[in-house]
């Protein structure tokens, strides 16, 4: 047999794009190593850290096991009143940013004109816009035009000031793909526009409603500039660990975030098992 015969054979084309495809998974298992492992090893380190019972969080000085800071957490009362204040300015931020953004992104997917492009832009702009502006000039203006002086109610305001957008372009995504057809076939039989909304438009968005709020809580529970700008004298959870960072780390914040990690998987964990036994048989 020929050398060209050798070449041409169905084996011997194969090995390079073999060769080829198999360096390929060993670069992609390589780079997802490396992720994972910049992505987990500090969440690993910060779950170690708060069962240390060295006073100042480590994994290398290892001091012993213990929970006495899980323990302590509950008797901090400037924590536990922090973790309520940051779900109120939440609730409040669903409230306001899940219909802002709704809203927003009705006109910019029916407005059919030349002015959507430059709404767009103007609907977009706080989330370019920096925190601590927002936190500052929404702060500002309340207590100047209405005698309202910084608290909770600011930091909720300014804080769905920039979470609306985000709400808002989850909305457009959505509205997108819809089919306009059931709309226009529902007016034409002489549905009122409320109905149609309510009956049709409404239920399409509903996933989109729960995952939007979903961000909206996630975006404001750790937001720190806009916020340490707007609240004024009150405080939040975040803000309240910001102010202790400048006197040196406790462990306590380390069981702070244990405590978050696990809620976030029982929360991720509890939803997919729902989404799979709410899919048909």
């Amino acid at each position: 047999m020929s050398v060209a015969t050798l070449e041409n054979t169905p084996g011997a084309a194969a090995a390079p794009r073999r060769k080829a495809r198999d360096w390929s998974d060993a670069i992609l298992s390589l780079y997802l190593l490396v992720f994972f492992a910049y992505m987990f090893l500090p969440l690993l380190f910060m779950v170690a850290a708060a069962f240390n019972a060295n006073p100042t969080p480590s994994v290398t000085d290892w001091q012993g096991f213990t929970l006495k800071w899980f323990a302590g957490l509950p008797g901090d009362t400037r924590f536990v009143t922090g973790l309520l204040y940051s779900l109120q300015i939440a609730a409040g931020v669903i409230v306001i940013a899940i219909p802002l953004g709704l809203a927003g992104a009705l006109v910019l997917t029916r407005l059919s004109s030349g002015a959507s492009t430059l709404l767009y832009t103007v609907l977009v702009s706080p989330i370019l816009t920096p925190g601590i502006v927002l936190g500052a000039t929404t702060m500002i203006f309340w207590r100047d035009a209405f005698g309202i002086e910084a608290g909770l109610l600011t930091a909720t305001i300014a804080q769905a000031a920039f979470i609306a957008s985000y709400c808002m372009l989850m909305f457009m995504a959505r509205l997108q793909r819809q089919d306009r057809a059931l709309e226009e076939a529902a007016l034409d039989l002489g549905a009122s526009s409320i109905l149609v909304f309510r009956r049709i438009t409404l239920p399409f968005l509903m996933p989109t409603v729960l995952t939007a709020s979903v961000i909206a809580f996630l975006q404001s529970i750790e937001n720190y500039n806009t916020t340490f700008f707007a609240i004024g004298p009150q405080w939040t959870l975040v803000t309240e660990i910001g102010a202790r960072m400048r006197f040196g780390l406790s462990p306590v914040i380390n069981v702070i975030g244990v405590i978050f990690v696990l809620i976030t998987i029982i929360a991720a964990t509890s939803w997919v098992l729902a989404k799979r036994r709410a899919r048909p048989a």
